[in-house]
């Protein structure tokens, strides 16, 4: 049985031109295209740095793929370590604009829903599996409160909200370093390596 694999990159922000999850991303479906990770059905796309916008594709996505696993992948200035993220927070609190020149403010990723939810991610299986494959590693318990945090948010009360789901899909984000600190190479080997961690435990 084919495994659905929905993952999703990022356009660059924040004054930067490159945002390396989008390489990683094409790196990532040429290894399964090429028959390298066998029965896993790729769905990968490159979402926009908006608050709004964000959260309204990652949902369509998880409508129309119906995905049997949600890895979003997004850059982490100023982090040196790939960082699979525990936990995201029903707060959007913006340092800088995004994309569109949103800002908000002590706002509520979904007003009303809980003050947070726990990535259904194997995430220290991953970070072992990182650590392996000899890719500096952590688990982060942040993923911010920019478009990251909140597209994470958005996934896992999504599928919390989806009877057919309810959760229980493996579903998270994955922090990883600019490519100044961690050269991309690196960064595309540490996302196969995640996704197939996922995978395997979906087999």
């Amino acid at each position: 049985m084919s495994r659905r694999v929905l993952v999703t990159a990022f356009e660059p922000f924040g004054g930067d031109t490159v945002n390396p999850t989008i390489a990683a991303l094409e790196a990532l479906r040429s290894t399964v295209d090429g028959g390298e990770l066998p029965g896993v059905g790729l769905t990968g796309r490159v979402l926009p740095v908006e608050f709004e916008r964000a959260q309204q594709q990652i949902s369509e996505l998880i409508t129309e793929t119906d995905p049997h696993a949600v890895i979003c992948l997004g850059l982490a200035g100023g982090r040196t370590r790939v960082t699979p993220e525990r936990l995201a927070v029903n707060l959007m609190d913006a340092r800088i604009p995004d994309n569109a020149g949103t800002q908000p403010t002590d706002e509520p990723v979904v007003p009303d829903g809980p003050a947070a939810y726990f990535s259904t991610l194997p995430v220290k299986a991953m970070v072992d599996a990182l650590t392996e494959a000899q890719v500096p590693a952590e688990v982060s318990m942040t993923a911010g409160t920019y478009v990251c945090n909140t597209v994470l948010y958005r996934v896992l009360h999504s599928l919390a909200c989806t009877s057919t789901h309810t959760g229980a899909i493996p579903a998270g984000f994955i922090h990883v370093p600019h490519p100044d600190v961690m050269d991309q190479e690196t960064i595309n080997r540490a996302v196969q390596v995640c996704v197939r961690t996922v995978t395997d435990q979906l087999s």
